[in-house]
């Protein structure tokens, strides 16, 4: 039987549509406890036992056998090779997405990333220096996909930021029937970390892999930071290391959200509905559109595409579950609308997307005109595509530079300055019965 597609349709001046809406928004991140436990275990054997563990569980979990570490890590010359073994057009590919996104963050580190300073009329010096975190970890997730994108768009930003040691896992489950043991290692995948300038490789995944880049072990070294995506597994991993480990965020479903003003041909913006909904059954497409007849038409798109579609069953699954058309009074509501919602991924698709970016002030990333298809950002656009799900993106970022970066702030003070600021320091310090600290200030003064 053939898979159909019919999201929830929706209208703004129905009663009861808020309630409908923020039902049909509502996902739970909270992880299944049966995971949290097991994970809890991993991370204190891998904590514990180091690289025996992780050996341990790479075998039980993806069907690689190795009698040492030393198998699953590969090193520079097995990436370049991978490089230069895969396709020319995907060497070309590859090099022009991270010519972009290297371009891309390099703007950005010139234009929030730098050191600074100024004097005060005391000779006072106050500013702030930005360094590069020394060592980062990056999970790239692996398995039934590759993801050579989620390389570049994490690697290079640490790279631009000045990180000296970038430190990849990417798990490479087992393949039935061959002989060595060993995964499968995608070679698109392992060009990606030749192109990025990934310092390390090692072919482990899930929980004991986040715990070995949080703990060290013998082998694989402690970082300071983990990014990336990955399985309930992984979130649960980094949710609880963190503190011992920065982390980027806990990523939930993906998202996309369009607003269209019936401009744009219905069909394009029913395969943007499906770009999202292909990843999987539990993420959400969203609708936004003040024309109802042109919500019909593309309806009846995602009933013509959705057939030809190879992951069919996935997108027919999402959009039944969660995806969502929506009928609204005007293009202002429906930007009032998505502020609401704050998605990962916000497409403008009208004839004059800059009318209306004014009014969108939550979105992870915002895609502006009708050939601004989101597709392009996951690639080769040059932001980063790791962006805020579950509408975090009202208080957080995509990643960039800056999540590879740390500020300390510079304060020389000058014997004038001393004067001044030593009187109103013990002034407070007293007043809050710290006696040691107005007395630091006060021997300063002349």
């Amino acid at each position: 039987m053939t898979a159909s597609a019919n999201p929830l349709r929706l209208s703004t001046a129905d009663d009861g549509f808020e309630a409908a809406f923020r039902a049909r928004l509502f996902w739970s991140g909270a992880a299944d406890a049966a995971i949290e436990q097991r994970v809890s275990e991993i991370l204190a054997d891998v904590q514990q036992r180091g690289d025996a563990a992780v050996l341990e569980y790479t075998e039980r979990f993806d069907g690689v056998r190795a009698p040492s570490m030393a198998q699953l890590e590969l090193d520079p010359d097995t990436l370049k090779a991978a490089f230069h073994q895969i396709p020319k057009p995907q060497r070309e590919a590859l090099l022009f997405a991270a010519d972009r996104i290297r371009s891309y963050h390099q703007a950005q580190k010139q234009a929030c990333g730098e050191s600074w300073s100024y004097r005060d009329a005391e000779g006072t010096l106050l500013g702030q220096k930005v360094t590069p975190l020394d060592r980062v970890g990056i999970y790239v997730p692996g398995g039934k996909a590759a993801y050579p994108s989620s390389v570049l768009m994490n690697a290079i930003p640490a790279h631009v930021a000045g990180v000296q040691q970038i430190v990849m896992v990417v798990p490479t489950p087992a393949i039935k029937g061959r002989g060595d043991g060993l995964g499968e290692r995608n070679p698109l995948v392992l060009a990606a970390a030749h192109v990025a300038g990934v310092s390390r490789v090692f072919t482990i995944g899930g929980a004991q892999a986040v715990g070995a880049l949080a703990y060290g072990t013998a082998t694989v070294p402690k970082v300071d930071k983990i990014t990336g995506p990955g399985n309930a597994y992984v979130a649960a991993a980094k949710r609880r290391v963190f503190g011992t480990v920065g982390i980027d965020m806990i990523a939930g479903p993906s998202e996309i959200l369009v607003l269209a003003d019936g401009s744009t041909p219905p069909d394009w913006v029913a395969m943007d509905l499906f770009s999202q909904a292909e990843h999987d059954e539990m993420a959400q497409s969203i609708l936004l559109c003040p024309d109802a007849a042109y919500i019909d038409r593309v309806q009846a798109e995602i009933d013509r595409l959705l057939p030809s579609m190879a992951r069919r069953d996935i997108i027919a699954s999402s959009l039944n579950g969660r995806g969502v058309l929506v009928h609204t009074r005007s293009m202002e509501e429906a930007c009032a609308i998505s502020n609401q919602v704050a998605p990962e991924h916000l497409e403008v698709s009208s004839r004059d997307p800059h009318h209306w970016e004014p009014l969108l002030h939550h979105a992870g990333a915002i895609f502006l005109g009708a050939f601004t298809s989101e597709s392009l950002g996951d690639y080769c656009a040059g932001p980063n595509h790791v962006l805020p799900t579950g509408a975090t993106a009202r208080f957080s970022s995509p990643l960039g530079v800056y999540d590879f970066q740390k500020r300390s702030s510079l304060i020389e003070v000058s014997a004038a300055g001393a004067q001044s600021l030593g009187r109103v320091a013990s002034v407070l310090a007293r007043g809050e019965g710290l006696q040691a600290h107005a007395l630091a200030a006060e021997m300063r003064l002349t």
